[in-house]
C-alpha cells in the first residue's frame, strides 16, 4: 500500500503571508501481518503513537517502508530544504561571522 504524506510551511509577517510551500512524499508499505505489527509496536514504546501514522522514518519505523519518494525532512515533518532556500534568499537567519 501507497500512501501520500503532505507538508507544508508558511512564511507570515503582521498577519501577511510572505511565503508558502507544500512537499508531497510517497510512502510504500511492506506486506506485514498482526504479529509484525505487534512486535514493531511493542519494540517502538508508546511514543511512536504521538507520531502520524505511529511510524518514526528516523527510528524502527523504516522498516515498514519498501520504498520512499519524496524528501526525508517532509517526511518529519518539515519541508525544510525549501525554507531554509527561502530564508537565505532573504538573507534571514545565519548572520555572516565577523
Amino acid at each position: 500500500m501507497t500512501h501520500d504524506l503532505f507538508s507544508s510551511v508558511v512564511v507570515a509577517r503582521a498577519g501577511m503571508r510572505l511565503w508558502h510551500h507544500t512537499e508531497r512524499a510517497r510512502l510504500t508499505m511492506r506486506p506485514f501481518d498482526e504479529s509484525f505489527v505487534d512486535a514493531y509496536l511493542a519494540r517502538a514504546g508508546d511514543h511512536v503513537l504521538s507520531s502520524v501514522g505511529a511510524y518514526q522514518l528516523e527510528g524502527l519505523g523504516a522498516h515498514l517502508f519498501t520504498k520512499i519518494e519524496g524528501d526525508y525532512f517532509t517526511i518529519l515533518g518539515l519541508p525544510l530544504l525549501p525554507l531554509l532556500s527561502f530564508l537565505a534568499e532573504h538573507r534571514i537567519g545565519l548572520e555572516k561571522a565577523a
